[in-house]
């Protein structure tokens, strides 16, 4: 996760391939309930940042670095798509039935890794964050984001700096070593 970018624009075929990559996740009977707002300009990227709450007086270490971000990308979930594609007669399932998991957000998480490992894979930097829940209507009314779609975080993309890293949870906290269970579960 990179969290401080260099003064460069991302060429518009890598975003365009950020974008496509994005489009060919993982789609629950393929509802395709993901949907994806690109923000390249820079007046657009400056708003994103207002309109989540980044005050632009105020100032801390990850907040100045990720506004140095030239593209924000919000995954946006349709939970109304999923609902009406198994309500179709292949999938033959009530429009309110529960979900054991609600796969709009399992499929548009999924499209959100699509977009970070394409931006490695383009020689970019990216970041994925949540936009705050008391900024989500503020988001929403900046953008014109309709009601049914829900953001489930943004991602930064441009040219990463050469940093040490972040000084964040990582740097402080061991990764896990006992999340990988064979055969059965065991503590």
């Amino acid at each position: 996760m990179v969290r401080r970018y260099a003064d460069r624009p991302v060429d518009p075929e890598a975003l365009d391939r950020l974008l496509r990559n994005a489009t060919r996740g993982p789609s629950a009977g393929f509802s395709q309930g993901s949907e994806f707002l690109a923000l390249s300009e820079a007046d657009d990227v400056a708003l994103f940042w207002t309109a989540t709450g980044a005050d632009p007086a105020s100032h801390n270490e990850w907040l100045d670095g990720m506004r140095t971000a030239p593209v924000v990308i919000v995954p946006l979930a349709d939970e109304s798509a999923y609902r009406r594609r198994y309500t179709e007669p292949d999938k033959a399932r009530a429009e309110d039935a529960e979900w054991a998991v609600p796969y709009w957000f399992v499929d548009t998480g999924m499209a959100a890794l699509l977009i970070l490992q394409t931006a490695v894979d383009e020689g970019l930097g990216a970041c994925f964050f949540g936009i705050p829940l008391e900024h989500v209507e503020g988001f929403r009314a900046a953008f014109g984001v309709p009601p049914h779609l829900t953001p489930i975080g943004a991602v930064t993309v441009g040219h990463r700096l050469d940093d040490p890293g972040s000084p964040g949870s990582p740097a402080r906290r061991e990764r896990r070593a006992d999340a990988v269970h064979r055969g059965r579960y065991s503590t």
